[in-house]
């Protein structure tokens, strides 16, 4: 088991957690006047599925390293910049979020090594 992907991706579901209840609660006005909650809810479940996997694949040690590094490039992107735009409105960062998508798709489609026997 790699520890250092774990506690990263350990931290990464309670920002998540967070991060929703923050949404849910404290800037539940902000994003609804900006029309952005459903933005900012996608952000959190984007990242929660992807932290998950993360966790999951930190069991499993340092075999799927670039599967790791892509998966996590893929929520700073992707979920980064829709926590972003949903307070900020700062709209150019939509370009941003798409290449956070190629890395979750890229992360998802990265091949399993096989074992020798």
């Amino acid at each position: 088991m790699s520890v250092l992907l774990f506690r990263i991706a350990a931290l990464l579901c309670f920002a998540a957690v967070a991060l929703g209840a923050f949404g849910a609660h404290g800037f539940r006005s902000t994003l609804q006047a900006r029309g952005m909650l459903d933005v900012w809810n996608k952000a959190v479940f984007y990242q929660f599925i992807h932290a998950i996997a993360l966790l999951v694949l930190a069991l499993y040690g340092t075999i799927n390293r670039g599967a790791c590094w892509l998966l996590l490039a893929g929520i700073l992107l992707f979920s980064g910049s829709l926590y972003v735009l949903a307070l900020t409105n700062l709209r150019w960062l939509g370009p941003v979020t798409p290449i956070g998508g190629l890395c979750f798709l890229a992360g998802w489609a990265w091949p399993v090594p096989t074992r020798p026997k």
